[in-house]
């Protein structure tokens, strides 16, 4: 063992899975999923359902959940409940043992899926114990492994998690982007009949997209608020934005540091804005645009993420109850004088939304989306579909 590095805990009998910190600490668990190894940013998830839609969210990209809900992939799997065509969050770690599916919308049990999507599980967890690590030291690096036979070499494991780079300064958003335009006719979701299908108006408002690692279902509440959308890839430039003839535009959420992406994005985001028309961003978008119009945005120390975090409207005083994915924040203070503060967390009094005094423009760094997640907050398409008009 090299000198300095910390005691590993040895190998229980049976461990088929275990997590690797870049300081030499080890846990021992049950693999499931895909056999192999990953390496990412450790966050935890309070959700109590949701687990295929937070896997298959782009923004989780690079990263690993452990889920507090003790009981993860009871339910199943299913070909709607996604958010993107491929999971995107490198791997789960649970509390209990992943039981058979009891749903009547089960199509695949949720080991099956995860060994099909190549994302690695690890049960028999503490994820209480991982959560109060994270809140204690901030989100550390980890690497997970899952071998059947229980052979890891643990030297290489702790070797990648050192020397993995962190999110700070790492733009994903072209990695999970769409490659090309595609238009969403898709509306909302209904028990029986599954997705209302084409069902967006060929004569309503026409909202340009910009996917920096979009979830579906923020494309099926424009379509139910009453848009017509059209996607383009985070790249698109300002010309390929304004060619399909917008009447407002709407930047998505994503992963990665909103600085790095901002560096192709912010110029393009300026343009927006000077035409005059509405824009509506959500999570990454919210913190692009508070970045385009000279407000700062700074890792966060734990990140927000689960379906129950209470956000105050700071024109009435009323309490949403939103669905969170972050781990980056806009900064409170120094927000320009055109910048109006709209919105803050009950949980620690950080920036939740903001609204342009001087353009049609307003942002939120929640999910009103939801999935998984409440819908106190489909309003805010309303708004967005009704300044479009």
């Amino acid at each position: 063992m090299a000198e300095g590095q910390l005691a590993r805990a040895p190998q229980p009998e049976g461990a088929t899975g275990v997590i690797v910190f870049a300081d030499g600490r080890t846990i021992w668990g049950k693999g499931f999923g895909a056999e192999g190894e990953a390496v990412g940013e450790l966050c935890f998830n309070t959700a109590m359902t949701g687990y295929q839609e937070v896997m298959t969210d782009p923004s989780y990209a690079k990263q690993i959940i452990a889920f507090t809900f003790p009981h993860i992939g009871n339910v199943g799997t299913n070909e709607e409940d996604v958010e993107a065509g491929e999971a995107h969050a490198l791997g789960a770690i649970v509390r209990e043992a992943v039981t058979s599916p009891s749903n009547f919308r089960s199509v695949e049990d949720w080991p099956s899926w995860m060994a099909r999507t190549g994302r690695i599980g690890i049960s028999g967890i503490d994820t209480r114990g991982l959560t109060r690590l994270v809140r204690r030291e901030g989100p550390p690096t980890i690497a997970v492994a899952h071998n059947a036979k229980g052979d890891f070499d643990l030297d290489a494991l702790q070797r990648l998690a050192a020397e993995w780079p962190g999110l700070e300064g790492m733009d994903l958003a072209k990695e999970v982007s769409s490659k090309q335009l595609f238009n969403w006719t898709d509306g909302g979701w209904d028990i029986g009949s599954g997705y209302r299908l084409d069902h967006a108006n060929p004569s309503a408002p026409h909202v340009v997209a910009i996917d920096y690692g979009a979830k579906r279902n923020i494309f099926r509440n424009l379509v139910e608020a009453g848009a017509r959308v059209t996607v383009l890839p985070a790249t698109a430039t300002f010309d390929e934005v304004m060619a399909q003839e917008p009447d407002g535009f709407f930047l998505s959420n994503g992963p990665g540091d909103p600085a790095a992406t901002g560096e192709f994005a912010i110029p393009v985001i300026r343009q927006m804005l000077e035409t005059g028309k509405p824009l509506f961003g959500i999570c990454l978008g919210h913190q692009l645009l508070a970045l385009a119009v000279g407000g700062k945005t700074a890792k966060m120390f734990q990140g927000h993420r689960g379906a129950n975090h209470p956000v105050k409207r700071l024109d009435s005083g009323q309490v949403e109850i939103t669905s969170m994915n972050h781990g980056f924040a806009v900064e409170r203070g120094g927000l320009p004088n055109n910048v109006r503060e709209t919105h803050v967390s009950l949980f620690d009094d950080s920036n939740c939304g903001i609204e342009l005094t001087d353009r049609p423009a307003f942002s939120v760094q929640y999910h009103p989306e939801a999935s998984p997640g409440p819908m106190d907050s489909f309003y805010l398409f309303e708004k967005f579909v009704g300044m479009m008009r």
